[in-house]
């Protein structure tokens, strides 16, 4: 294997130049977590019968970002932040087993996602690897279109049961402002 980049046959994804691996330093960090630990005994289900779904994006820290605690809220995270299957079986435990009755979306502006398209990713995946993937990327253009479109598999999902309160929102990286996206695309923000 060529230093810096992964497997694969075509090695066109350089690996980053200054990455160095952080578990260990990140494994010692718990100790002293574990020293200061004031989570014991927090209820397994939400306090605010809360699901959350947001994109991965490293910029975005949900519990700082909406003033919530350690047990408020489940917190579901993928790339985009898109209602996907797996999202949806996530969101059915977390309301048929731990009661939860109220979901926000939050994607963001600037999202990688925005910069691929489907076909274009998984062909360069298929080059790289020999397989195409057989789950779909979810690329978007439009945060606000994507938020509706999660919204709306939601709302058309049988397994979600509660589904009175729902609202999406898209995270403006640049300001920290969180701005409401209505389900109706002719109400655009």
């Amino acid at each position: 294997m060529d230093k810096g980049y992964p497997l694969g046959k075509n090695r066109a994804v350089p690996s980053a130049p200054d990455f160095s691996p952080n578990t260990d330093e990140l494994v010692a960090n718990n100790s002293l977590f574990v020293a200061d630990f004031r989570d014991a005994g927090l209820a397994l289900a939400p306090k605010r019968h809360l699901a959350i779904v947001a994109c991965m994006d490293s910029r975005m820290d949900i519990f700082q970002m909406l003033g919530l605690a350690h047990g408020d809220a489940h917190i579901i995270r993928n790339a985009g932040g898109v209602v996907t299957d797996d999202v949806i079986r996530s969101l059915v435990v977390s309301q048929r087993l731990l009661n939860t009755q109220e979901v926000i979306l939050i994607h963001h502006t600037n999202c990688g996602l925005q910069s691929i398209s489907d076909d274009g990713f998984k062909k360069q995946i298929e080059d790289d690897c020999g397989i195409r993937p057989s789950w779909a990327i979810e690329a978007f253009t439009d945060p606000y279109d994507s938020v509706r479109q999660s919204m709306n598999r939601l709302g058309h999902s049988p397994f979600v049961i509660f589904k009175d309160h729902i609202r999406g929102f898209v995270y403006d990286v640049e300001t920290g402002q969180l701005l409401e996206v209505d389900s109706d695309p002719r109400h655009v923000p």
